[in-house]
């Protein structure tokens, strides 16, 4: 039973050798001359002004977080629709339709509410 599991330890133990042979080559051959101007940060071929760390508002984490789940979210009406034509001519096509309603009142409901929140807003 167990030895089921053998090819993913395997793959395991092979992708964390990869892994560590990656940082090995890079720690032995890569540059070691520290200077100031390594270490300064760049960004699209400006000089930085400011500290390199600046807090991000929460809104930014907000919207990025409610895009991750309309998105994901969507995602799943792809395969539902490709078999829909097939689920028709069984029993179960009806049952499926009717789940990718309440499916889709929900995604509405969690929407409304976002937008009410004004959660979508950008300022």
């Amino acid at each position: 039973m167990l030895l089921e599991y053998i090819a993913i330890a395997v793959m395991i133990a092979v992708a964390t050798l990869i892994a560590f042979i990656a940082i090995g080559l890079g720690e032995l051959f890569g540059p070691k001359k520290k200077s100031e101007a390594k270490a300064m940060p760049y960004e699209s071929g400006m000089n930085p002004y400011g500290e390199g760390t600046r807090r991000m508002p929460v809104r930014f984490y907000l919207i990025a977080v409610l895009f991750i789940l309309f998105d994901i979210e969507v995602v799943f009406f792809l395969p539902w629709a490709i078999v829909f034509r097939e689920m028709i001519s069984n029993s179960l096509g009806w049952f499926a339709l009717g789940e990718m309603v309440i499916f889709i009142v929900i995604l509405l409901v969690g929407y409304a509410y976002a937008w009410k929140k004004g959660a979508l807003e950008w300022e």
